[in-house]
C-alpha cells in the first residue's frame, strides 16, 4: 500500500500537538516505570513521542492519563506491528493533544458482568484543542472514543462550554464492537461516542462505527458537532442521536444544541432494528440539524428513514438551510463513494493492519459481524509479537511526522501505489 498521507484536505488542525518540541523515545512495552509511555506522558513541556519498541502494551486494567499539554503521540514511528494497549483506555484531561496511530483494545479481561470494570477505550475530559488521527478503539466497557467532562461549569453558557471538552478533532478513527452485557456497572454499554453537554468545537472526519448498540455518537444538550464522511455500521437500537435531559438539566435553562452533517453513511447489520432511523431525538432540548447528502440502508440495500424520535417531549428538529458549522477546507466526498474509501484509510496504521481491524473490516465490507458482550466470542485477546528498531530522528519530517522515503514501518515501498483503496485493504489482510 503507498504510504497513508492525508491527501485529502481538511482546515488546519486546532493543535500542533508538541511538534517542534523535544523527542521522548519510548525503549519498553512496560506498563510504567523509565522509558515506558506513561512516563513518556507525565514528563512536562512541548515534546514529540516516539517508540522504538512495537508489540502490546498491558494496562492490567487501568487507562492512561494524559495530563501534561503540549504532546504529539506519534504511532507510527513504532516498527512494526506498531503499539496496541491492552485492558485499559486513554484519558485526556488537559490541551493542546496530537494522537496518532495508536490501538487501544480493552475488553473485559475476565471480569464478572456489571461488577464496575467500565474503562473507554478513549476519552477526553474538559479537554480543548485535541486531535485523534488514525488510531482503532474496541472492545469498550463504557465508550469507545468520546468528548466529555463537566456539564455546568460557571455561571453562563459560555462558561459551561469553556469548562467542558472543546475543539476536539476524531478523523479516521476506527470504533467497533463496544461490549454490550459486560462488566459496566449499568448492565448493557456497547456504545461509540459520547459527546457531553455543552461541548463544542467537536469533529468527526472519516470515522466508522461499527457494531455499537448506540451512540454514534450521542450528542448531549447544547453540543456543536460536525460529522463529515463517516461511516456508521450495524449500530443497533440507535446511530446518531440527540438527548439533553431534564433529570440532568433540573434547573437550568435548555440550550439549543447543532449538529451538521453532510455525506455520511449509516449502513444496518444483523443486529439492527426494523426501520432504524439515521437521527433519533429525544429529551427536552431542541436540535438544530443541517443534513446533506446523508444516506441510510438497512443490510439489503432499502432506504431507512433520516428521523425518528424516542420519548414524547416537546423538543424540537429545527431544519437548518445552511451548515452550522463552518465546511470551509474540507475535501467532502459524496456518500457513494465513502464507504470504499474509509474503510481503507481509517484505523490505525493502514498499511499494517492488525488482525482484529482486518476482521472488523472485512465483515463491514461483507455485511457481516454482530454485537458482542465479551471478546472472547471474537477469539479473545491478540498475541501480539514485540519488536525493536531505533528511531533515527533523520528519516523523518518532524514537521509533520511522515517517513521522508514515504516508507512507514512495516510497510513495502511501492508496491501497491497503483491499487484502489479497496484492492489495498484486501492486499493487506493477504486476500
Amino acid at each position: 500500500m503507498s504510504a497513508p498521507q492525508q491527501v485529502f484536505a481538511h482546515p488546519a488542525d486546532p493543535t500542533q500537538g508538541g511538534n517542534g518540541g523535544r523527542i521522548v523515545k519510548v525503549t519498553t512495552l512496560a506498563k510504567d516505570g523509565p522509558g515506558s509511555l506513561a512516563a513518556a506522558l507525565a514528563e512536562k513541556g512541548k515534546r514529540v513521542i516516539v517508540f522504538e519498541v512495537g508489540g502490546a502494551i498491558d494496562l492490567e486494567r487501568s487507562s492512561l492519563s494524559i495530563a501534561e499539554p503540549y504532546v504529539t503521540i506519534a504511532g507510527q514511528t513504532a516498527p512494526s506491528p506498531g503499539i496496541t494497549l491492552l485492558r485499559g483506555g486513554i484519558d485526556v484531561k488537559t490541551h493542546d493533544v496530537k494522537l496518532q496511530h495508536l490501538r487501544v483494545i480493552t475488553g473485559a479481561d475476565g471480569q464478572a458482568k456489571r461488577s464496575g470494570w467500565e474503562a473507554d477505550a478513549f476519552s477526553t475530559a474538559a479537554a480543548a484543542r485535541v486531535v485523534i488521527e488514525n488510531c482503532t478503539f474496541m472492545w469498550a466497557i463504557d465508550e469507545n472514543m468520546s468528548a466529555s467532562g463537566p456539564r455546568f461549569t460557571g455561571n453562563t453558557v459560555e462558561e459551561w462550554r469553556a469548562g467542558t471538552s472543546h475543539d476536539i478533532v476524531f478523523r479516521l478513527n476506527l470504533a467497533a464492537e463496544g461490549l454490550a452485557d459486560s462488566s459496566h456497572p449499568k448492565g448493557e454499554h456497547s456504545k461509540g461516542s459520547l459527546v457531553h453537554d455543552n461541548a463544542t468545537g467537536i469533529v468527526f472526519d472519516r470515522n466508522i462505527w461499527a457494531h455499537n448498540v448506540e451512540r454514534s455518537p450521542l450528542v448531549k444538550g447544547g453540543a456543536q458537532v460536525l460529522m463529515v464522511n463517516n461511516v456508521i455500521y450495524n449500530p443497533q437500537h440507535r446511530a446518531v442521536h440527540y438527548n439533553l435531559m431534564d433529570l440532568e438539566w433540573a434547573g437550568h435553562e435548555p440550550v439549543t444544541g447543532e449538529i451538521t452533517a453532510v455525506g455520511n453513511v449509516m449502513r444496518g447489520g444483523n443486529d439492527t432494528d426494523d426501520g432504524l432511523p439515521f437521527l433519533m431525538l429525544g429529551g427536552v432540548g431542541d436540535l438544530a440539524w443541517y443534513s446533506r447528502d446523508n444516506r441510510a440502508v438497512d443490510r439489503h440495500g432499502n432506504p431507512l428513514p433520516m428521523f425518528g424520535r424516542y420519548g414524547e417531549t416537546g423538543a424540537e428538529l429545527i431544519e437548518s438551510e445552511a451548515p452550522l458549522a463552518s465546511l470551509d477546507g474540507y475535501d467532502i466526498l459524496a456518500s457513494g463513494d465513502v464507504e470504499t474509501t474509509v474503510l481503507a484509510t481509517a484505523g490505525a496504521r493502514p498499511w499494517d493492519r492488525g488482525a482484529e481491524e482486518i476482521r472488523v473490516l472485512f465483515f463491514i465490507a461483507e455485511g457481516r459481524g454482530d454485537i458482542i458482550d465479551d471478546e472472547s466470542e471474537v477469539g479473545g485477546y491478540p498475541v501480539i509479537e514485540s519488536s525493536a528498531a531505533p528511531f533515527d530522528a533523520k528519516a523523518w519530517d518532524l514537521a509533520t511526522m511522515t517517513p521522508k522515503s514515504r516508507v512507514y514501518p512495516g510497510q513495502k515501498a511501492g508496491a501497491q501505489e497503483h491499487l484502489s483503496p479497496r484492492d489495498r485493504l484486501m492486499r493487506t489482510s493477504g486476500q
